[in-house]
C-alpha cells in the first residue's frame, strides 16, 4: 500500500466499520471479521486497520521544539477539588508577557495524543494562547497507544470529565496572561464538549465544534456564545441529530454558522489518518482562526 492513503482508497463500508471501531461500538475482532470481505489485492483486514490508524509523525505540522513557541505542561484543579488535571499549553514566544486571546482545545476520545498537541501548537502560531487538557489524567494520562487510550477512555467517569473541562475554562479565564476572552475548539468527542460548554458557560466568547454530538434541543436556549459548527458530509452518526438542534438554535436566536464539507468523512481535519481531507481541513481551519480572531480580540 502507498504510505499516504486517502479515504478514496477504501470502500465506504470499511470507513463506516472503522468509525464504529474508533468510537467503541465495534471491537478489534469485530472490525477484522467484518472488514475481511473488503480486503483485496493481498491486503488483509489487519492491513486495512493498520492503514486507517493514525500516523502521528506524518501528520505533524509544528515540531515540539519549534523556537517560535513557548510550550509547557501544567496542571489545574479538578472539578471535585481533590485532584488535578494535566494539560499542554502553548503561546507564541514573541508574545512575551502580553495578554493573549485564549483557546481551550478538546481532544477526541483517546485523550491528549500527539495530534492534539500539534493542534495546540498550530493555534499558538496563529496568535493564541492554547491549552489542551487530558481527560485521561485520572487514569494516568494518554498511554501512548491509541487502542489502549480507547480502552481507558471507556472507563472514565464521563460526568466528572465534563466538569473538568468546565473547570479548565474557569482556570484559563483567571490566568493573568490571557485577555479575558475564551474560545473552545473540539474534535469528535471534543466537538461534543465544545457544544456542551456553550450551553454551560455564559461568558464563553466563541465555540467551534468539529463533527461533535449536538446537545438536546432544549439546551440550545442556554447558548450565549457564537457557534461555528463544522460537519463532515458522510457522517450519519453525528449528522442525524443536527437538524433538530439547528432548529432550536434558530428559535432561540443563537448566532451560529454551519459548514458541511462535500465528500468528507468524520475526522476529516485529522491529518494523521486517511480520512483526512486536505482541502476541507485547510478551509475549516482558516474559518476557525478567522472566527476566533473576530470573537476573541
Amino acid at each position: 500500500m502507498p504510505s499516504r492513503l486517502t479515504a478514496q482508497d477504501f470502500d465506504q463500508e470499511v470507513l463506516i466499520l472503522f468509525d464504529a471501531y474508533v468510537h467503541g461500538s465495534l471491537d478489534r475482532r469485530g472490525f477484522l471479521n467484518q472488514a475481511q470481505k473488503y480486503a483485496k489485492a493481498g491486503v488483509t483486514a489487519a492491513g486495512l486497520l493498520a492503514a486507517l490508524s493514525p500516523d502521528f509523525a506524518a501528520g505533524q505540522q509544528v515540531p515540539k521544539d519549534d523556537p517560535r513557541l513557548k510550550t509547557e505542561w501544567l496542571t489545574y484543579g479538578s472539578a471535585n477539588g481533590t485532584g488535578s488535571v494535566k494539560g499542554y499549553l502553548a503561546r507564541p514566544a514573541s508574545a512575551g508577557a502580553n495578554k493573549l486571546p485564549v483557546v481551550l482545545v478538546v481532544h477526541e476520545n483517546r485523550g491528549l495524543n500527539p495530534h492534539i498537541e500539534d493542534i495546540t501548537r498550530r493555534l499558538a502560531l496563529d496568535g493564541f494562547m492554547a491549552f489542551a487538557p487530558d481527560a485521561l489524567t485520572p487514569l494516568g494520562g494518554y498511554p501512548g497507544n491509541e487502542d489502549k487510550a480507547r480502552e481507558e477512555f471507556a472507563k472514565l467517569d464521563q460526568a466528572k470529565a465534563r466538569e473538568d473541562f468546565v473547570a479548565a475554562a474557569g482556570w484559563l479565564l483567571a490566568r493573568s496572561d490571557g485577555n479575558g476572552k475564551l474560545g473552545v475548539v473540539g474534535f469528535c468527542y471534543g466537538g461534543g464538549i465544545a457544544h456542551m460548554l456553550a450551553t454551560r458557560l455564559p461568558n464563553l466568547a466563541a465555540a467551534v465544534p468539529f463533527y461533535g454530538n449536538s446537545p438536546a434541543p432544549e439546551e440550545a436556549a442556554k447558548v450565549k456564545a457564537p457557534l461555528l459548527v463544522q460537519l463532515a458530509a458522510v457522517d450519519e452518526r453525528i449528522n442525524a441529530a443536527w437538524p433538530a438542534y439547528e432548529a432550536a438554535l434558530k428559535a432561540a436566536g443563537v448566532k451560529y454558522s454551519m459548514h458541511q464539507y462535500a465528500g468528507t468523512q468524520h475526522g476529516f481535519n485529522n491529518d494523521t489518518t486517511p480520512r483526512y481531507d486536505a482541502a476541507a481541513a485547510k478551509l475549516a481551519w482558516e474559518r476557525t482562526v478567522a472566527f476566533f480572531r473576530q470573537n476573541l480580540a
